[in-house]
Formats: structure tokens, sequence, C-alpha cells
């Protein structure tokens, strides 16, 4: 069973000496509020252990890791904010991908956008085949996005930059529609000699 990811705040209240603080500041009520929110619809499904901690009590706590200025917010004991009301994406992209290295992938799955025609090829080929899939718009569903990510750059490198479609094929990492077909083994498509030409082209 997956471990939960753990989302840790400092927030600015608790007690240091003759310094009293009660109500956390408007940015760490925020930051709660935005957790809270991303747990129930963009995190939805993904086991998140939330630890509320008040940083004037605990300040020595996060200091070795640079976090000084609540709110202060670590998933999985990393910052990803501090000194500011949350930003929900960098919330969503961290917990995601802390998620998907204790999730393999399984099943088939394509990663596209729409009006890509190498994504509807991909479709096509697993139409073809006659296989069941899952199909994931990155550019309108933001899980999504950060899911592919998460699991292809630790594949093809953190500085190669990623194109769609992404396919994973019963939980195998395919690639694009190119080497889908060949994976599945489907015959080349006929190429039109009247697509493409150009002033270029070589007569006929």
């Amino acid at each position: 069973m997956a471990n939960p990811v753990n989302i840790t705040v400092f927030r600015w209240a608790g007690a240091w000496g003759p310094f009293r603080v009660s109500i956390p500041c408007g940015e760490c009520s925020l930051t709660h509020d935005i957790i809270q929110d991303c747990i129930e619809s963009e995190l939805a499904g993904i086991e998140v252990d939330l630890d509320l901690r008040d940083w004037l009590s605990e300040w020595w706590k996060p200091l070795p890791k640079g976090g000084w200025h609540a709110p202060i917010v670590l998933v999985n004991g990393k910052i990803i904010s501090q000194g500011l009301a949350l930003n929900r994406g960098v919330l969503t992209q961290a917990v995601i991908e802390a998620a998907m290295s204790d999730h393999p992938m399984a099943g088939n799955h394509i990663f596209g956008k729409g009006g890509c025609p190498h994504c509807v090829r991909a479709k096509s080929y697993i139409a073809q085949a006659g296989l069941e899939s899952r199909y994931y718009d990155v550019v309108k569903d933001t899980r999504a996005l950060y899911e592919m990510l998460a699991r292809v750059k630790p594949i093809i490198g953190p500085k190669t930059p990623v194109t769609v479609p992404q396919i994973w094929i019963e939980g195998r990492y395919v690639g694009g529609a190119d080497a889908l077909k060949d994976v599945l083994g489907l015959a080349e498509v006929e190429p039109n000699p009247d697509r493409g030409q150009c002033s270029l082209s070589p007569a006929r």
C-alpha cells in the first residue's frame, strides 16, 4: 500500500518566550483553505496527510530546510512555498509528483491535447488494435498534465522537452504515436503524394 503524501504547514501562530500569537495571519489562513480545497478537487483520490504546525513554537524545525517566513509549506519534507499565500498549482504539482513516484502506471493511457494530429493517430491505432484505453487532455486537465510530467521526466530526462502524445500500454511506457504503431505491429499509413507539396518539391 502506498504511503500518503505529507503536507506540513508552519503558520504564524504559537508561542516563544513572552511572545504569543493565537490567531494565524491572513495568508496562513488562505494557505490552509487553498490546501483543503485542492485536496477535495485537484488531488481527490490521492491520500494526503495534512499536518498544521505553529511556527512560533517550532521555528527551528523548518530552518535547516531554508524555511523561515510563515506560512511555510512542505511536501514530503521539501519546501514548496513560504512567506505568501500558497499557489495551488505549485501544491498540486508537488503532491502529484510525490504520489506518482509511489504509484506505478497500469493499463493503457494516452496523454494528449486537442488539435494534435499525432494524438488523433495514437487514438486511431489503439482503436485499430481493439484495445481499451484512457485518454487525458493535458491542456484542459491540470492533474493530467502534472501526472504526465511526473511520469515522463524520469524516463526521458529533466532537460528533454515533453511533447504529446505520451503513451503507456499495459503499464509500460511506449512514447509517441510512431512508437505505438511499432509496438502494436500496425501497418504504415499509405503516403498521400498530393499532401505537403510546395514550390521546392520535385516535379512529378
